[in-house]
């Protein structure tokens, strides 16, 4: 038994995560006695010694894990405990196991199973023959299966009681677990995905082209590959096969593999002439063919799919902690548009606070083509309410609208007007939700959303909140993967950048609130119902009315409510209640008031930090609050700020190669990143030209919302595709490849890498492009302009093809 499957799962954890056991037992305590990651993160650090919320994420996904594999290991521990079968070397096995995988290895030969062809053959005494041909290959095979032939017993001559005997061997051959260990990992490390079209269906399924002819070995296939082929296979256009050998390694025909002879070499089968040696032969090569290579097929597919998907995971997370912390364009009074053709454009204004406080319906375009009438309802909605933005969606009829907007900005320089395209994902599914008509009630669905539009430049995290992750589409196959796995891993992401920012309690919806440390949808609603009927909160000690928050509650949410305006200063800042008396000393010590000292960067940099540590409170808790006091109530989100677009490029057939454009990141992927430069549709720099030197992960170059400036290297219009490099001094001519989507290195069937960007095209959510609106919009002057950072949002997989198009936007 190793030294870390002796100790407890906080010391296993421990020594994973690099830390002293200590640190893990304190934070399993509060994680069991109800803390959240946020409020162990931001305001337990003395009792977990600094962990930081990404190792406590780690330590709470792992503490999930090992306490599911504890229970396991006693259920199989107490099956085969009754089954009389457990041995202290099995028991010291079982407790050994440090994995699921290795758990049910030990555990496959003594699971409950149905009747098999090998237990049938004990049951007609066959095991002694079984054993003997095993034990002494010089005892020709069917003379010594002559003495078992029984028709009483269903043995009705010799060949079948050798196959009887061959079933048993099967059977122990393909359930010995460190056998079955050792051959999934020399297969993992050798073995090759495989896929090649069904005959048929090369048209229909012309988006899985690249997997045509495809072989690429298990440890350098990246995750979106291995989804891209499992949807592929999914929807019968692909047929997967898993190769155990690399390419020009297979083995002639009649000869052994390599794993047969693993096999052999295990149970000490050889060929050294004895009557017998033929027979065990066959038999391991049945035992390989039938029943280890399926078994081990099985689980590498599950592995596979495991990794692509964890990794899918990862990288919606992460495109959907950028979305959420994007640049707010603030408290400004914002005038929504969603763009339609036949049923108009949706309008809605909302006030710097996001109250809503005009709605309308304009046909500006065919067929109704109401263009000027339009432009004077819009005027006259901008010069009443004092509109400052204009947010468009960015769906059908976004670049005509965009259009409309810009003569309105040009024909009434005197409103100093801004317009900005906006992502609409997930904005229809907001107006159908059952939150969206409290929130809005007797107001049209279709207006609902030009609501949601606007408010969501103001504030996108405020907004995103009301949306399901999943419905906001900043990630690869999302709908291919788990939906527990995913939906706890965006759980975290939202309670994380929400408690990161902080909320208004006395502004924030019910949703935005329900994110909150400690408090849930119900207690939520509670406080909501709480303000509405008594009015703003006055500090956040009146919290404690609202009903069924608890002293538990109170302190987990507290230090992430601000209260601005309120009685105590302080009730606007981060600092947690609990160490309101810390600074009440250092206003004492400095001889200032609280109210004087917040914001004194002279008076509070001359402070000594250990001159207030305490029993209670730290060095490190004391640090935090006086940097807090500095900037109370900071943002940590980024400035808003938007790109431009370049004049007379607004659709695909625009474009040239060697153009150099100003575009938004909307979406990073392991592969590259995806930028709209308002054509539509968006470009692809691939992570070979993002960088002059090697780039592993394509989020250290750059991020969701970023502007940067990319030239174009390759245009197919067919396939709109665009391929984009940040290497703005990279040659491109009319026609080129570049390293952009057809730059291939080898990868098929005859080995070398893999195709890398055409077939990371396919590796979107529906395996190919499809159209949408840009990400184009314009500033004062009537300029086009690209998302700001707080809307380079998930539009860009939709509109890239990267989710399901049938989806909601």
């Amino acid at each position: 038994m190793t030294t870390a499957l002796t100790g407890s799962i906080e010391g296993r954890i421990a020594e994973e995560l690099g830390v002293r056991e200590r640190q893990v037992k304190a934070a399993v305590e509060l994680l069991d006695g109800g803390s959240t990651v946020p409020f162990i993160a931001r305001y337990r650090k003395e009792a977990t010694e600094m962990l930081d919320d990404a190792q406590l994420r780690t330590l709470e996904e792992r503490l999930r894990y090992l306490r599911e594999l504890e229970e396991r290991r006693g259920a199989v521990l107490d099956s085969v405990r009754e089954q009389g079968k457990l041995t202290a070397e099995l028991e010291e096995q079982i407790r050994s196991a440090a994995t699921k995988a290795r758990l049910e290895d030990i555990y496959l030969p003594f699971k409950p199973k149905r009747r098999t062809k090998a237990q049938i053959a004990r049951e007609a005494g066959l095991e002694p023959l079984a054993e003997g041909l095993l034990g002494d290959p010089s005892v020709e095979p069917a003379a010594a299966a002559a003495a078992f032939v029984d028709p009483e017993k269903g043995v009705a001559d010799a060949q079948a009681a050798l196959d009887g005997a061959r079933a048993i061997l099967t059977e122990r051959f393909s359930e010995d677990a460190d056998l079955i260990g050792e051959l999934r990992e020399r297969m993992w490390g050798r073995g090759r995905l495989a896929a090649r079209v069904r005959e048929g269906k090369e048209e229909a399924g012309a988006k899985f082209a690249d997997y045509f002819d495809f072989a690429e070995e298990f440890t350098r296939l990246p995750s979106h590959r291995v989804l891209a082929m499992l949807r592929g296979e999914k929807e019968e256009v692909l047929d997967l096969v898993l190769e155990p050998e690399p390419a020009g390694e297979e083995p002639a025909a009649g000869t052994p593999s390599s794993y047969e002879a693993i096999v052999a070499d295990r149970f000490g089968v050889a060929e050294r002439g004895r009557p017998g040696d033929k027979w065990l032969k066959d038999t391991v090569r049945w035992a390989w063919r039938t029943r280890i290579l399926v078994h081990l097929g099985i689980d590498l597919r599950l592995r596979l799919r495991t990794a692509a998907e964890d990794e899918a995971v990862q990288v919606f997370a992460a495109n959907l902690r950028d979305l959420l912390l994007a640049a707010p364009a603030g408290t400004r009074a914002t005038l929504g548009l969603d763009p339609g053709f036949r049923t108009g454009v949706k309008v809605a204004v909302v006030d710097a606070t996001g109250k809503v406080v005009a709605t309308d319906v304009i046909h500006p375009h065919v067929p109704q083509n109401r263009w000027e009438e339009s432009l004077g309802k819009l005027a006259r909605l901008a010069k009443e309410h004092a509109v400052e933005l204009i947010a468009i969606g960015n769906g059908t009829a976004s670049r005509e609208t965009d259009k409309l907007a810009g003569e309105l900005i040009a024909g009434h320089s005197e409103l100093k007007l801004t317009k900005v395209m906006v992502s609409e994902a997930g904005a229809s599914v907001y107006s159908a939700s059952a939150f969206a008509s409290q929130e809005l009630p007797g107001m049209d669905v279709s207006l609902r959303g030009a609501v949601s539009i606007a408010r969501r430049l103001q504030d996108p995290l405020a907004e995103l909140v009301k949306i399901d992750p999943k419905s906001i589409g900043v990630g690869q196959y999302q709908h291919d993967l788990s939906e527990v796995k995913l939906s706890r891993s965006l759980d975290t992401v939202v309670e994380d950048c929400v408690n990161g920012v902080g909320v208004d309690v006395n502004t924030a919806s019910a949703p935005l609130l329900a994110r909150v440390s400690g408090i849930g949808s119900g207690l939520a609603e509670n406080i909501v119902a709480h303000r509405d009927a008594n009015g703003p909160f006055p500090s956040r000690k009146a919290l404690k009315s609202v009903p069924r928050l608890g002293p538990k509650a109170y302190e987990q949410c507290a230090g992430f409510l601000r209260i601005r305006g309120g009685e105590d200063p302080l009730d606007a800042s981060s600092v947690h209640p609990e160490a309101y008396p810390v600074v009440r000393r250092m206003g004492e010590s400095s001889g200032s008031e609280v109210a004087a000292l917040i914001g004194n960067t002279a008076v509070l940099r001359g402070l000594r930090p250990e001159s207030f540590v305490d029993d209670s409170f730290g060095l490190p808790t004391v640090t935090d609050i006086l940097k807090e006091l500095e900037k109370p109530g900071r943002d940590p989100r980024p400035a808003f700020k938007t790109a431009t677009f370049k004049e007379g490029v607004e659709k695909i057939a625009d474009l040239a190669s060697g153009m150099v454009l100003e575009g938004v990141v909307t979406n990073v992927a392991a592969f590259g990143a995806f930028v709209d430069i308002g054509v539509h549709q968006d470009g692809l720099v691939h992570v070979s030209a993002m960088s002059r030197t090697f780039v592993k992960d394509p989020r250290e170059v750059v991020k969701p919302g970023d502007i940067v400036k990319v030239k174009v290297l390759d245009v197919d219009i067919p396939r709109k595709r665009i391929s984009l490099t940040l290497r703005l001094d990279d040659e491109a001519a009319p026609g080129s490849e570049g390293p952009g989507p057809r730059a291939e290195r080898g990868g098929r069937r005859g080995g070398g890498r893999p195709p890398q960007q055409r077939r990371e095209r396919t590796g979107r959510g529906n395996g190919g492009s499809s159209g949408g609106g840009g990400t184009g919009g314009s500033a004062g002057g009537g300029r086009p302009q690209a998302a700001p950072a707080n809307s380079a949002m998930a539009d860009a997989l939709r509109r890239a093809g990267l989710v399901d198009p049938k989806k909601k936007r």
